[in-house]
Parts: structure tokens; sequence; C-alpha cells
């Protein structure tokens, strides 16, 4: 079985949220297991693209309304990764040193008639095309109805949404951009009068998987408008929990820690990369230490923040540390708090590959207020390396996180409110304290199994469902 992965994200080419964390890893699983798993996506203008080298292995035009593109599709010259990636290099469109922009109809509509045009050129067609949001959601009605691609509408098309947030949306007076189709089934492209790229693709795919069955099932009720459709097409959609990489997540290996532990060693090796944590932020660390991981935005919670925090830091019983950025007002309003709580208190707005590693291994417990989350791969880590998790109760996060009032591990509360966090970090703190329970708990989470293996067999059987059936 060869299975192709269609992406905007990858790990570690091109990654600004989960997405491409699961893209980097769910094929590398799916190979181990037997599977020929293989990733296409854009050629971008970033770290990766420069510090390699590329070989062409195919190079033709591709159509896109009145405009003609040269495109190319390259690999890497030298394996560096893990997985097989092929990059689809359309230099005007999407060469850029950004992923996404406030316009992207064009460029990624013209990245997937590339994948499609390749496609049509292969002797040996993949069994599977494994579409990734709705940067890919148009491959689905493409394969089913243009009539260029009529050879490749016996492959199955797998959608999986990733967030269902973001669609794509653009005019009907685009249309012109995809290849030739019966226009009397226009229909199938249009939610709520425009072009709905994700709509289209769950129209359109054979089965289409959520990231989480939690999510699965709330995307029924919220789902930014597609809720009914969801619901109507609920027959052919499942709910696949992600995995992690526990090669990369792995604090016995982890290179970018102060000090390696496994859960036999887990008290001086939290002790250790604690240390160095507190030192570097100014906290004592005798007190537990909270920290934040993640976009400063009001999916992520982020807003309800700065009230939070300012009412736990008034009792100095803690320390937090906050490592994101995203919304401005967010940003300032955090960043205004460390001269006030100094010594309790720490912000690093931007990312750091380093540094996130860093707090999940000393960090005692990780806050994820999230209003939205189809599957949260934060939590994992923070299991993965001892860290406690809390969570609000939704998506993902209510699959893979169970309180400790209920028989768990974590800590839980019903909504993404500034008085359910309080309540939630009091008793973490109050948790803290029960040193012997305590030290119990973060070394049972290091053994939770949440790696890729299980989720990738989920899907290979879901493969193998469709090419049988």
């Amino acid at each position: 079985m060869n299975v192709i992965h269609v992406s905007a994200e990858c790990y570690p080419i091109a990654k600004v949220g989960g997405l491409g964390d699961v893209v980097g890893s769910l094929p590398k699983y799916q190979s181990e297991a037997g599977v020929g798993a293989k990733v296409i996506m854009p050629f971008y203008d970033n770290k990766f693209s420069a510090a390699h080298s590329f070989k062409s292995i195919y190079e033709s035009e591709l159509v896109l309304g009145e405009e003609i593109y040269p495109y190319k599709f390259l690999k890497l010259k030298e394996e560096v990764l893990d997985i097989d990636v092929l990059f689809v290099d359309i230099p005007k469109l999407l060469f850029k040193n950004f992923v996404y922009s406030d316009d992207d109809t064009a460029r990624f509509t013209a990245f997937q008639i590339a994948v499609m045009d390749w496609l049509l050129t292969l002797k040996e067609k993949p069994s599977i095309i494994h579409c990734h949001d709705h940067h890919t959601g148009l491959i689905p009605f493409m394969a089913q109805e243009c009539f260029k691609y009529e050879s490749l509408n016996q492959i199955p098309v797998i959608l999986t949404i990733h967030n269902a947030q973001y669609q794509g949306w653009f005019s009907h007076d685009k249309v012109y951009y995809l290849p030739a189709f019966d226009i009397s089934n226009n229909g199938l492209l249009d939610w709520d009068g425009v072009i709905n790229p994700l709509a289209a693709g769950i129209k359109c795919a054979w089965r289409v998987t959520t990231v989480s069955p939690s999510y699965m099932e709330e995307l029924q009720q919220a789902a930014n408008g597609l809720e009914s459709l969801l619901s109507h097409e609920n027959k052919k959609c499942v709910g696949i929990l992600n995995g992690i990489d526990t090669e990369v997540w792995n604090p016995e290996t982890d290179e970018f820690i102060e000090k390696n532990y496994s859960a036999k060693n887990i008290q001086t090796g939290k002790t250790a990369n604690k240390k160095w944590l507190c030192k570097q932020f100014g906290f004592s660390a005798s007190k537990p230490l909270f920290a934040f991981i993640g976009r400063l935005v009001y999916e992520k919670g982020a807003d309800l923040l700065p009230t939070v925090l300012e009412e736990i830091l008034l009792k100095k019983e803690c320390n937090i540390l906050i490592l994101g950025s995203g919304n401005s007002e967010v940003e300032n309003a955090l960043e205004n708090l460390k001269k006030k709580y100094k010594g309790v208190y720490n912000v690093f707005i931007g990312y750091d590959e380093k540094l996130s590693h860093l707090i999940y291994a000393g960090a005692d417990f990780l806050l994820m207020p999230s209003r939205v989350e189809p599957c949260g791969l934060n939590q994992l880590y923070s299991l993965r390396y001892g860290t406690i998790p809390l969570v609000r109760s939704i998506g993902g996060l209510k699959d893979t996180v169970i309180d400790i009032e209920d028989g768990g591990f974590g800590f839980s509360h019903a909504e993404a409110s500034e008085i359910d966090i309080s309540k939630t970090i009091n008793r973490a703190v109050q948790f803290y304290k029960e040193e012997r329970t305590f030290k119990k708990t973060r070394k049972y989470i290091m053994s939770i199994d949440h790696s890729w293996n299980v989720s990738a067999k989920q899907y290979i059987d879901l493969y193998n469902s469709l090419k049988s059936g």
C-alpha cells in the first residue's frame, strides 16, 4: 500500500501548529508499520530550504484560470529526514518566507492542481490520497468532478480536519481557477454562498477524520458554520486521536534539556531541569512551577491568563512561566506583569524550540485553558516528560486527561473562564504539597503510551477498509 499525504505543513520543514507535527510524524510510523508513506508539501523560502540542497524530479506548467505557472517537484539530495518528502516549487506563488498569508486562494489552489497533474504522470498510482485541512480540501472535489482527473477518481481520498475554524473561503468568481468540470455540480463547492474548500472536501472525500473522537462529536455542534454538513455526513466521519513522536519527545535522549531522565530517575531529572529554568527566569525552585506554551490567542484561552495569573501571583505560592506569541494586547498584558511579580513570574514572547523542551522537562504543571482544542499535543508532551497538565475539558484534552478527583492523573475544568482556571490552579498548588502522591502521579504519567503506533494502525485499518470496500 502506498499513501500520499498532502499538506501545507510538515515538521521540521515548515510548522505553524499541530498540523505540522502530525504530518511530520504519522507517515514515519506508517512506514515503520509496512505502509509506503510519502508527503507532498509546498516549497517555501525558509531556513530549511536554505540549509539543504534539492534536485528536480519533474518539471511542467499548470494552468490557474488565465495564468500559466511553471513548477517543479523537488527532492532532497541527501536523506536528512525520517520520511519521504516531495516539494512543489511554484516560485511566483509558493516560494515565500511564510506559510500562510491573508489571501492564499491562488497559492494553495495552484499547489493542489500541481499535485493532481503530477499524479496523472505516475505509472503506479497511490493506493490512498490523504489530504490535510482546507489547504488540500479541493483535491477530493477535483478527483471526483474535474474531467482532467477522471483516471484518478477510483483512488480513495481521505480528508483530515485538524482545525475546522479555518476553511479557506473564496468567492465564486474565482471558480475558473479550477480545471473544467460539470458546472451543474458547482454546489459541491459551495457553502453559505461562497466556495468553501473544507466543505467541498467533506462532501467529496471518501472518509473524513478528525484528530480526536471528542472533537468529531463537538464539530456537529460547533464547527464555524459547518455543523449541519458534518451532521449530515457523520456516517463517513471518524475521530482518530493524534499521537506524538516518542523519538523526538523523549526525556531519556532529548538533546535540548539540561539533564536526561526516565521514570526511574524522574526526581533527579525533573529537579535538574527545574533548577535550570528557575535560575534562568529568577524563580525559587522550592515552589511549584506552572507553565503555558503556545499561541497567545483567543482559541487557546490566552486572553484569560493576565487576570487569572495576577490573582494567583498575589499569593506568591507558585511560579508561573509563559512561552508564546500572538495577540499583541495579550502579549503586552503578560509583559506588564513581569515587574510587578518579579521572582514568581516571567514571560518569553516568541517561540524557542529548545526552551519549550526545557519547560516540559522542568515544569511541574502545564496550563491549557483552551476554548478550542481539536486534539492538543502539548498535554501529550507534558505527560511524556512527567509534567502534570491542567486542561479545559474539551476536544482532545477531554480524551487524554482524566481529573485526579475522577481517579485520573491531571486537572480539568468545564469552562474556559477565569474562575474555573483559577480554581484549578489552586487545586494543583495544594496537590503539589501532597509530596508522595504528587511524585507517584508524575512517575505514572510518563508510562502512558501516546505514541503514533496506535493511531497509525487505526489509519492503516481505515485505508484497508476503503481498498476492500
